[in-house]
């Protein structure tokens, strides 16, 4: 049987940049087992497969090649983008159902595609000198001042701050380390950042991910809405009702990425998170099961 695969790459700054996922439309008939067999021919960090939902106007489903995750930024908006794309949806407002709960999703006049995120969890504190072995940096060489904690807005990712943005770009991760210190904290992987950017973004991250077989991704919408969170709670953002924050990632892959977040804050406490960006390069595939 073949399938047909949309291809794209979300949260991309410029053509060689973003982050490819694929986007499989109309998924009812397929299997748990086709859409593992589809996620890992396709070999993206992840692929998002859409179905009917009672509960919102699309259930969607995410894989990487190794495992199904709860929830995927990029390739939200890469499912999203695909749609209003080939014209089945028009910019407005939409429900996705996921296994991280039922979150709105916003189409604008662009294409680009905002998508709502679970409020942070904010879970333990991690000892420095055990993560900066496994990037092979010095535990000097993270700040005094802000932890490395495992925030979730979606997936429970290892936060991890670096001093400055040549830390961050010439550090060489160890993958085994990073698995197993995954594994122990039951976390997706690591989302290292620098308060510094190269064209004026909030911070500039990598993210890695070998846990499920994803070395590094170029970008990650989940991470950086918890990020984004974990800014807020140490002050490191400014405290006003909206925050409108923008993150650099994929620089150290020659992938440029832009993600973007929208923090509504009330009375000190996060009332909303939205994650999103444009997508770019849409090409359709097959691929035989």
């Amino acid at each position: 049987m073949k399938v047909k695969v949309y291809q794209l790459n979300s949260f991309a700054k410029t053509k060689e940049g973003g982050n490819a996922a694929g986007v499989v439309l109309n998924a009812d008939s397929l299997s748990e087992k086709d859409m593992r067999k589809i996620a890992k021919i396709v070999g993206f960090s992840e692929t998002a497969f859409l179905l009917k939902s009672d509960a919102a106007d699309y259930k969607v489903r995410f894989f990487t090649p190794k495992e199904e995750v709860d929830l995927c930024g990029h390739a939200t908006v890469a499912a999203f983008h695909t749609m209003a794309y080939l014209g089945f949806l028009k910019p407005g407002t939409y429900k996705q159902e996921t296994k991280a709960g039922i979150l709105g999703i916003e189409i604008k006049e662009d294409n680009s595609v905002m998508m709502n995120q679970p409020g942070p969890v904010f879970s333990e504190i991690i000892e420095k000198e055990e993560l900066a072995d496994s990037l092979n940096i010095k535990a000097l060489q993270i700040p005094e001042d802000l932890p490395a904690q495992i925030v979730s807005t979606g997936l429970r990712d290892i936060i991890i701050p670096v001093k400055s943005i040549e830390v961050l770009n010439e550090m060489k991760p160890d993958m085994e380390k990073i698995k197993t210190i995954s594994q122990k904290y039951n976390a997706i992987g690591y989302h290292v950042f620098a308060l510094e950017s190269l064209y004026g973004a909030t911070a500039c991250c990598r993210n890695f991910a070998p846990l499920y077989e994803i070395p590094e991704e170029s970008a990650t919408g989940t991470s950086n809405g918890a990020l984004s969170c974990y800014l807020y709670h140490y002050g490191k953002i400014k405290s006003g009702q909206e925050s409108k924050l923008v993150f650099e990632q994929g620089y150290s892959m020659k992938k440029p990425s832009e993600i973007l977040v929208s923090l509504l804050v009330k009375k000190n406490e996060i009332q909303e998170v939205r994650v999103g960006g444009n997508a770019m390069n849409l090409v359709l595939t097959e691929v035989e099961i």
